[in-house]
C-alpha cells in the first residue's frame, strides 16, 4: 500500500512544481510589462517636470534656455535672430521670449497629453492583471492567453489614442518633447571647459621637460617643499610637541611631588615657629591644631607692640623672632605661587601646541567632509541623508494628492479623468516602493511597508482607508520620518 502512495505523491509534487514554475514565468512576463509601461511613464513625468519648471521662470530665464541651453546649432540661430532684430521696432528679446513661452507650451502640451494616455494604460493594464490574479497562480497555461490578449487590445488602444488624441502628438515630433541631454543643456560649459583645458595643456606643454624647460620640476619640487614644511610645522612638530610636553609631565611627576614637599615643609616650618613664638609670648601650652591664621593675628600684635621701642626690642624683645617669622610666611606665599605659576605654563605650553596643530586639524576635517561627500552622492529619494530623506516624504504627499484626485474625479463621474488618475497614483506608488525598499529592509520594517504599499495600490479599497495608510506610514516608519524626529 505504501509502495502504491509513494508515486502519487512524488506525481503531486511534480504537478506543483511545473504550476509553481508556470506562474512564474507568468508573473516574471507581466511584470516586464509593467515596468516597461512604468519606466516609459516615469521619463515622461521627467521631462514634463523639466519644461515645467522652464515655463515657472523669468523671461531672462526663457531667453537663456533658448539660446545656450538648446545646443550649438541652436546658438547660432539665436544669436543670428537677436542680431536681425537689432533695428527700430525689432524687439529682439521680446520675440525670444515669446517663442520660448510657445515652444515650452507647446511640449507640456504633448507630455501632458502622453502621461495620462500612458497613466491610463498603465491603470487598465494593472486592473485586468487583478482580475486574473488568482487564476494566474493556480492555472497560468488557461488564464495567462486570455490576459495577453487583453493587454494587447490596450497596447492597440493605446497607440488610437496616441495618434488620434491631439495634432501635437505626431510620432517624429515626440523625440523633441524630451528632456535636453546633458550634454545639449551644458554644452556652453564643455566648451568653455575644453577650451580652458586644450589652453592650460599648451601652457603646460611649454615648461614641460618635453620643451626642454624646467620650470614645471621646480614647480614641484617647491610645491613639494611647501607641502612637507606645512606639515612638519603644523602637524609633526605640534603633535611631537604634545606628545613630549604629556611624557614630560608624566615623568617629572615625582620632581612635582618633592617640589609640592618642598611647599609643605616651608610651611610646617612656619607653623613650628608660630607655635613656638605664641606659646613663649602666652607663656601656655597651645594645642597643636590650631590655625596658623590666628597664630599670625598673635604674632602681628606683638610686633606692633616691639616696633614701638625697636631698638630695645631688637637686642632684648621678641622684635627679631616676629621679623623672622614674617620672612617665612612671605618666603611660603612665594613658592606657593611659584608652584601655581608653574603649573600655568605648563598647561599654557600644551594649549600653544594644539593652536599650532589647528590649521592641519581644519584641512583635514574639510578634506574629510569633500569626500563624503564625494561618497554619499546625492541618489535623489534612495539616497541616505536630509536631502533623500526629504524626498522619500514627499513621495508620501504625492501620493495622497494622487488618491484624493482620483477620489474627486470618481464623485464628478469623470471616469476617463479618474482612469489617467489611478494610473499616476500607481506610478506613484512604484516611485515609493524602490525609494524606500533598501532602506526598510536594512530597519526591519519592509516586510509591514511593503503590505501598505500594495493596499494602497488595491482598486478595491476606499480612499478614506487609503488615506489613514498614508498619514500612518509618514509618523511610523523609520525611513520615513523626519530627520528631527528619529531617535
Amino acid at each position: 500500500m505504501v509502495e502504491r502512495l509513494r508515486p502519487k505523491r512524488r506525481r503531486a509534487a511534480v504537478d506543483s512544481g511545473r504550476i509553481a514554475a508556470r506562474a512564474s514565468r507568468a508573473s516574471i512576463m507581466l511584470e516586464d510589462i509593467m515596468e516597461y509601461v512604468l519606466c516609459n511613464l516615469h521619463n515622461v513625468q521627467k521631462s514634463l517636470h523639466f519644461w515645467q519648471s522652464r515655463a515657472e521662470g523669468t523671461n531672462a530665464r526663457k531667453i537663456y534656455f533658448m539660446i545656450f541651453e538648446r545646443g550649438p546649432l541652436a546658438f547660432i540661430d539665436g544669436a543670428y535672430e537677436m542680431i536681425s532684430r537689432l533695428g527700430p521696432g525689432g524687439a529682439p528679446f521680446q520675440h525670444l521670449s515669446h517663442a520660448a513661452s510657445n515652444t515650452i507650451s507647446h511640449k507640456i502640451a504633448s507630455l501632458t497629453i502622453l502621461r495620462h494616455c500612458l497613466a491610463d494604460f498603465l491603470a487598465q493594464v494593472y486592473l485586468e492583471v487583478n482580475k486574473y490574479g488568482g487564476t494566474l497562480i493556480e492555472d497560468a497555461d488557461k488564464s495567462l492567453p486570455f490576459v495577453l490578449l487583453a493587454i494587447n487590445s490596450l497596447f492597440l488602444k493605446l497607440e488610437a489614442s496616441i495618434s488620434q488624441a491631439h495634432e501635437l502628438l505626431v510620432v517624429h515630433n515626440l523625440s523633441t518633447c524630451q528632456k535636453p541631454k546633458r550634454l545639449t543643456l551644458y554644452w556652453l560649459h564643455y566648451t568653455c571647459g575644453a577650451v580652458g583645458l586644450s589652453l592650460c595643456s599648451v601652457w603646460l606643454l611649454r615648461h614641460s621637460s618635453l620643451t626642454g624647460s624646467s620650470d614645471i620640476d621646480n614647480w614641484i619640487c617647491e610645491a613639494k617643499e611647501s607641502a612637507t614644511g606645512f606639515l612638519k610645522d603644523h602637524v609633526e612638530q605640534p603633535l611631537i610637541s604634545i606628545r613630549d610636553e604629556l611624557f614630560e609631565t608624566f615623568r617629572r611627576r615625582h620632581k612635582g611631588v618633592m617640589e609640592i614637599e618642598e611647599v609643605q615643609l616651608t610651611a610646617d616650618s612656619l607653623h613650628r615657629m608660630l607655635l613656638a613664638f605664641c606659646e613663649q609670648t602666652k607663656g601656655q601650652k597651645l594645642p597643636e591644631n590650631i590655625p596658623d591664621q590666628e597664630m599670625l593675628e598673635m604674632v602681628m600684635a606683638r610686633y606692633e607692640k616691639e616696633v614701638m621701642h625697636p631698638l630695645q626690642n631688637l637686642l632684648s624683645g621678641e622684635l627679631a623672632r616676629a621679623m623672622l617669622i614674617q620672612i617665612q610666611k612671605l618666603k611660603l606665599d612665594l613658592e606657593t605661587a611659584m608652584l601655581e605659576l608653574n603649573q600655568i605654563l605648563k598647561a599654557n605650553e600644551i594649549n600653544f601646541a594644539i593652536l599650532a596643530a589647528l590649521p592641519a586639524f581644519f584641512l583635514s576635517l574639510l578634506l574629510l567632509v569633500l569626500v563624503r561627500a564625494w561618497v554619499i552622492q546625492d541618489k535623489g529619494a534612495e539616497g541616505r541623508g536630509r536631502v533623500a530623506r526629504r524626498k522619500r516624504r514627499l513621495l508620501v504627499v504625492e501620493v495622497e494628492k494622487r488618491l484624493v484626485q482620483f477620489q474627486t474625479f470618481m464623485d464628478e463621474g469623470k471616469e476617463d479623468d479618474a482612469g489617467w488618475s489611478y494610473g499616476l497614483v500607481l506610478c506613484s506608488l512604484d516611485r515609493l516602493y524602490k525609494a524606500v525598499e533598501r532602506h526598510a529592509k536594512e530597519t526591519g520594517e519592509w516586510i509591514s511597508l511593503r503590505q501598505d504599499i500594495v493596499d494602497l495600490a488595491k482598486p478595491d479599497l476606499k480612499t478614506i482607508y487609503k488615506l489613514t495608510v498614508t498619514s500612518r506610514m509618514g509618523r511610523m516608519y523609520d525611513c520615513l520620518l523626519p530627520s528631527s524626529k528619529r531617535q
